[in-house]
């Protein structure tokens, strides 16, 4: 006779996953810490196979909870979606929306327009991780993250808001003194200071209309994780970097910066919206979703 699969044991993994603790689930779901870990070690003695790497300070998930979770969240999702759904049409969103973001791009474009969001949702609360780093969605366990990137291929499911340009930007100091580069081969003589998440941090890649392209190893003597961090020493004529508009479009009108090189383009890159696979989606994922599609893709 066929059983039907622990439902009950899947959801509450993925929970766990998602708040990365007993504790914490237990907690979220009005349930005893003993329930929750009694649920989990159900789940795993079915399967035969352990999910966590447990010690009394961290979770880790092993190889079958790395290959069961995406599966087991979106059930989870699911679920969810399907109870929201059967609730009265008119209740409003509400609870928890893990949500990623570059930080430069979180504090200058998505800080200031959240409280718009609270506003018009005060029951959902929004948990805003900012970092540079490429975050795991769902091991991690967020619902949604913004990235500016050329996105390569994913099991995620990319929403491209809007173009990005970037600028190869100095101080006029800096040019008055170094000279200024008509050409990717000449940023050889030049102190390049780097940002350390590009695909290749000392490598910058650029195209010309011509279709010409070039690749250059540059150096300099300063590489940063956040592309923020760069300004001062640019203002002070200390190099020249790649700079998104975001971050060096006040100090191109002010005239702190100027860009040169404008004929050369590095790659394309655009900000992107990005989901874990799987729907439907609880109330509190979509409206946060659309709202910022809506909001940065209107950005200029």
């Amino acid at each position: 006779m066929s059983r039907l699969p622990d439902l009950e044991g899947l959801a509450i993994f993925a929970k766990v996953v998602e708040l990365r603790s007993f504790a914490a689930v237990a907690e979220d779901l009005k349930l005893s810490k003993g329930t929750v870990s009694k649920a989990v070690t159900r789940l795993e003695t079915r399967l035969g196979a352990r999910l966590f790497n447990r010690t009394s300070r961290r979770l880790a998930l092993t190889d079958a909870g790395r290959a069961l979770v995406e599966r087991a969240a979106r059930m989870l999702a699911e679920g969810e979606a399907a109870e929201a759904d059967a609730l009265e049409q008119s209740a409003a969103p509400r609870g928890l929306v893990r949500l990623a973001v570059p930080m430069s791009f979180g504090l200058s474009d998505v800080a200031p327009i959240l409280p718009e969001f609270m506003a018009d949702y005060p029951e959902v609360f929004v948990d805003l991780h900012l970092s540079d780093a490429m975050v795991d969605l769902i091991g991690q366990g967020f619902d949604m993250a913004l990235r500016i990137a050329a996105l390569p291929d994913s099991s995620l499911m990319a929403r491209r808001l809007r173009p990005v340009k970037r600028h190869l930007v100095g101080a006029p100091s800096y040019f008055a003194r170094q000279g200024t580069p008509r050409h990717p081969s000449q940023l050889v003589d030049h102190c390049c200071l780097a940002y350390a998440y590009l695909a290749t941090p000392e490598t910058w890649r650029f195209i010309h209309p011509s279709g010409e392209e070039a690749s250059i190893r540059i150096d300099g003597p300063m590489r940063a994780n956040n592309a923020t961090a760069l300004l001062p020493a640019l203002i002070a004529g200390r190099g020249i970097a790649l700079q998104p508009d975001f971050i060096c479009g006040q100090a191109l009108a002010s005239g702190e910066l100027v860009a040169v090189m404008e004929d050369w383009s590095p790659p394309p890159i655009a900000l992107h919206l990005v989901m874990p696979p799987g729907g439907p989606r609880p109330a509190r994922v979509e409206v946060l979703a659309e709202f910022l599609a809506r909001r940065l893709s209107s950005r200029s």
